[in-house]
């Protein structure tokens, strides 16, 4: 992994936000990583955690306080002609969270999937227009009969494969996936992974998977980022992840994941993360063993390293 291609770089990226006078809330506070050309990048952390804010903040939606994103070696933040902002947007598109409020209630399935390509300019013919929407019906699990109706009369899972279409239609290299799962019935959930992850293989796409749900992470992550109060505590593969959590926080998360075994759960202890203490003004995110990077002490860092020499974040 480590020798492909960079598509997205995070660096040092801040994102505040005034709340009342004096009060300024640290959503995102200066996170640093990178995710490559085809890979699945899982970031993951509890409500409030900042999650859903980089994502937003990578893709543009809000303005970064601080720091640096790079597309494609190009500053997503930085001046640009509204032609370039246009190809942009098609370069990256998003996967909402909530289903039912992302969807236009007032516009049919085949504008909604439309939208994207009429505003690029993609397609001019009225019947290659109709031709390409039955094709992304068809992509993501859905009739063609399908394209004259309205967002209500879907299920949720309907719904989300309807949002995934129409991130589709502008051909995308890379997609955000904001806890696009979270919303739906545990059954539908898997399916939509499922999906996903076909469509990734299909097209070549390259994902950030947002979400709290750590087991599914894994499920669908090459990679994955543990979010905590506006701080990546802890990267690393995914099997690694879950093979040799060392922050005690990603140790809690992985407690809390319940298990199909009634005698193992009424026994198993769950692991209460207590950030008091851990918080250190000398916390650095540092790569205490090759591709696992650890937020930490110079003691804890010298301590999990042993006899390897690798150091601190080059943003650091």
């Amino acid at each position: 992994m480590m020798n492909k291609e960079k598509l997205v770089e995070v660096k040092n990226l801040k994102q505040y936000f005034q709340a009342g006078r004096k009060r300024i809330v640290k959503a995102v506070d200066g996170v640093s990583f990178d995710i490559y050309r085809g890979e699945t990048f899982g970031l993951v952390g509890e409500s409030g955690c900042g999650k859903s804010t980089t994502g937003r903040t990578i893709i543009r939606l809000y303005n970064a306080t601080s720091g640096e994103v790079k597309f494609n070696g190009i500053d997503v933040h930085g001046r640009k002609s509204k032609k370039e902002l246009k190809q942009f947007n098609r370069q990256m598109q998003m996967i909402f969270q909530d289903p039912y409020a992302s969807l236009n209630p007032r516009m049919t399935v085949k504008e909604i999937i439309l939208e994207g390509i009429e505003i690029h300019g993609l397609i001019k013919d009225e019947a290659q227009k109709t031709k390409r929407v039955e094709e992304l019906l068809d992509t993501v699990g859905l009739n063609k009969e399908h394209a004259i109706r309205y967002p209500h009369e879907f299920s949720g899972g309907q719904r989300q494969r309807i949002g995934i279409a129409r991130a589709l239609a502008v051909d995308p290299e890379f997609i955000i996936a904001d806890e696009p799962i979270s919303a739906l019935d545990v059954s539908i959930q898997a399916q939509v992974v499922n999906l996903m992850k076909e469509l990734q293989e299909k097209h070549g796409l390259t994902y950030l998977f947002i979400a709290h749900d750590l087991s599914m992470v894994k499920y669908i992550s090459d990679r994955i980022a543990v979010m905590y109060a506006g701080k990546i505590v802890e990267l690393a593969d995914s099997d690694e992840l879950y093979k040799n959590p060392l922050h005690p926080y990603t140790r809690s998360l992985l407690s809390a994941i319940p298990l199909p075994d009634p005698d193992f759960e009424r026994t198993r202890e769950r692991t209460i993360y207590d950030p008091a203490q851990h918080e250190a003004d000398n916390a650095k995110f540092r790569e205490v063993k090759q591709g696992h990077w650890l937020l930490c002490t110079e003691e804890a860092y010298k301590a999990y390293q042993g006899n390897q020499s690798f150091g601190p974040a080059p943003s650091d």
